[in-house]
């Protein structure tokens, strides 16, 4: 398959280019750049600095990728922005390489939906098949694990960790971790239950949904103390996978609170 390179792209000869790859009009493509194959750049996408895109993945109109991270202690160091394979980005959609504070690299997964306007910022960790919808937001050093999804126009404090299959609602701020499987909302988000929906739909089965659900209220319930809700739930729970998850979770080291749902 050859490369298809539009007369109005400006493509560095020094940039890596994969079998099929498609640069449409007015892209711009620097020279530490590699693109797998099949990657489609659709028009007017700017792909620079030491930027490597996975297989079959999309970048739509307007675009900025791998640029200059918006971080004042960015010294030019030769960090990376490494996305995977098989993600749409949409258009208007920023991703900064990492930098020196925060281990030189930002990674985003496969499979991902980066809708209009979503801002992945320098040493984000981004899992695989995740939704970001319209303008979500993603300060520097975030960890999303997998089936993440964030609703539009939310935004996302530095250093949070948000766990796998977990839902933020549209117009969040979420200053804190959350929890696997966890549904956070609110304008300072607050934890509101679980991902049920999201975990019916990706076929787990009501035996651990159920086991996670009791869990989840012993866990964040009012008798004694967190500590102490936590050994409970190992005890009571600890062979299930979904909770395991959970715990595991709370426990590794963390720079931020946990999100816990509202008092009341």
């Amino acid at each position: 398959m050859s490369v298809s390179i539009h007369p109005s792209a400006a493509v560095d000869p020094a940039a890596k280019l994969g079998e099929g790859v498609f640069i449409g009009p007015f892209c711009v493509v620097g020279p530490d750049v590699e693109l797998g194959d099949r990657v489609r750049l659709a028009s007017h996408v700017v792909v620079e600095g030491r930027t490597k895109v996975g297989e079959d993945t999309v970048i739509y109109p307007f675009a900025s990728i791998g640029h200059r991270p918006q971080d004042l202690k960015f010294k030019g160091e030769p960090s990376e922005l490494v996305i995977g394979r098989r993600n749409q980005i949409r258009e208007h959609v920023t991703m900064s390489p990492g930098t020196e504070g925060g281990g030189m690299i930002t990674r985003v997964g496969d499979n991902g939906l980066f809708m209009v306007g979503v801002h992945v910022a320098h040493d984000c960790v981004v899992g695989n098949n995740v939704v970001l919808a319209n303008n979500a937001t993603l300060a520097g050093h975030v960890e999303l694990g997998d089936f993440v999804t964030i609703g539009g126009l939310s935004a996302v404090h530095q250093f949070v960790r948000i766990g796998s299959h977990a839902m933020i609602g549209g117009m969040s701020g979420v200053e804190k971790d959350v929890i696997p499987y966890g549904l956070v909302m609110g304008e300072r988000a607050r934890l509101a239950g679980l991902n049920l929906v999201g975990l019916e739909r990706r076929g787990f089965q009501k035996d651990d949904i159920h086991a996670l659900r009791a869990a989840y209220r012993l866990l964040f319930g009012a008798e004694g103390t967190f500590a102490e809700r936590m050994d409970e739930v190992g005890r009571d729970f600890g062979e299930k996978t979904l909770v395991s998850d959970v715990l595991d979770f709370i426990r590794s080291r963390a720079s931020r609170s946990l999100c816990q749902p509202r008092e009341g």
